[in-house]
């Protein structure tokens, strides 16, 4: 089963999603729904609660009930009672709440959306789109955030066409141009940042992102110029794209004065309306 970790957000309020390829459904964070439904401050308490009422009922609700590993405010992955969107209808019908209404059309929405974006790849771009405004995130900065999904992605197809394996090879290959160009690992980086599991390139300025862009856009342009046949070789390709990044930041740096690679993450690249300038 292959699972994709999700935030899907209702009323400026985050839901947790796992998206199921094989499944082909959503399954959302339980606890989340709850706390969005209620405004309660101890959720956890209240399903626990309801999952002991619905017993008592003789409900099979609560049995059907399954977990799923999924990313905590902490950053670490927990496994979190979860429910399909059938569930979720069924639940709502239990939870007395004046958004039980507004909430059931917003699951069928995130449904259909995903269908829909299944068929045209187009709309997943809208999403994401829609869904960092509603974060809070400038649009300036979301303009850079979504070409550099793109960028990313003709990358990991080169990487693909060369018989590289997505996880472990995918991983230090990045790892190699991010250090390339910004003296980091990636896991340097993060920490730099504060992050754990947190999404970097959502954590970075538009200046970072910018030559984080360059860096993976000049590996995938040398890749397709050299052709390289082992892993070896793709990993100086790496280098010499990320190389080609460093250099613009180094010219950057000495023009300006300033550190390209900062600590600042999301939480102060939402708050400002304009580009960081670290």
């Amino acid at each position: 089963m292959k699972e994709q970790d999700n935030i899907k957000v209702f009323e400026d309020k985050r839901v947790r999603a796992i998206w199921d390829s094989a499944k082909e459904k959503w399954y959302f964070s339980i606890i989340d729904v709850i706390k969005v439904l209620t405004n309660s401050e101890r959720p956890r308490k209240y399903w626990s609660d309801l999952k002991t009422k619905l017993n008592k009922e003789g409900s099979q609700l609560s049995e059907k009930i399954g977990q799923l590993k999924i990313k905590s405010t902490d950053g670490k992955t927990y496994k979190t009672d979860v429910a399909d969107t059938e569930q979720l209808f069924r639940l709502i019908q239990s939870v007395p709440s004046p958004r039980a209404e507004p909430f059931k059309l917003w699951l069928a929405q995130v449904a259909s959306e995903r269908l829909d974006e299944m068929q045209d790849p187009e709309l997943s771009i809208d999403k994401a789109l829609e869904q960092y405004l509603q974060l809070g995130y400038s649009e300036n900065w979301i303009n850079q955030r979504l070409k550099s999904i793109e960028i990313r992605k003709e990358l990991t197809d080169e990487w693909k066409k060369r018989g590289l394996k997505e996880g472990g090879q995918f991983a230090t290959l990045t790892d190699i141009i991010t250090k390339a160009w910004a003296d980091k690992t990636t896991k340097e980086y993060k920490i730099l940042k504060g992050l754990k599991k947190e999404n970097l390139r959502d954590n970075m300025t538009n200046t970072e992102l910018i030559l984080n862009m360059l860096a993976e856009a000049s590996t995938k342009d040398i890749s397709e110029a050299v052709n390289p046949g082992t892993f070896e070789e793709s990993k100086k390709v790496a280098q010499q794209g990320g190389n080609v990044a460093k250099v613009a930041r180094k010219e950057l740096e000495e023009k300006t004065g300033k550190r390209v690679v900062t600590a600042l993450n999301a939480n102060a690249v939402v708050k400002s309306p304009k580009e960081i300038k670290p």
